[in-house]
């Protein structure tokens, strides 16, 4: 198991702009898929990107174009910059560490806890 630490979520206006990090800790995460979902009130956990450890980029439609992954293994950390928010981003966004090298269809069950990322004017 991974130990995962989100951050950076926030209150921003639509249009702006969120950089989210997730530390990973007690091992490398180089060997993971590493990615992020998010869980909006009343709706299931869904795929938001992924970067496999073979270095394949995944986005949900809704991400593309607007969403950025990143990992930064010497680091053992992986980044989300958002940009151009909308309400309808509003959720809890969750890093996930896989140690499968595909972005499986049932998450591996190793979460962080959660940032909240809330869009409103």
């Amino acid at each position: 198991q991974v130990e995962l630490v989100e951050s950076g979520g926030g209150l921003v206006q639509p249009g702006g702009s969120l950089r989210l990090s997730c530390a990973a800790s007690a091992v490398s995460f180089g060997p993971f898929t590493m990615a992020w979902y998010r869980q909006a009130p009343e709706k299931q956990r869904e795929l938001v990107a992924a970067f496999t450890r073979s270095n394949i980029v995944h986005y949900a439609d809704f991400a593309k174009g607007r969403f950025t992954i990143a990992r930064d293994n010497a680091q053992n950390t992986l980044y989300l910059q958002m940009t151009n928010l909308q309400p309808e981003d509003t959720a809890v966004y969750y890093c996930n560490a896989d140690p499968r090298d595909y972005v499986a269809s049932q998450p591996y069950p190793n979460w962080g806890p959660g940032t909240q990322v809330t869009v409103s004017s």
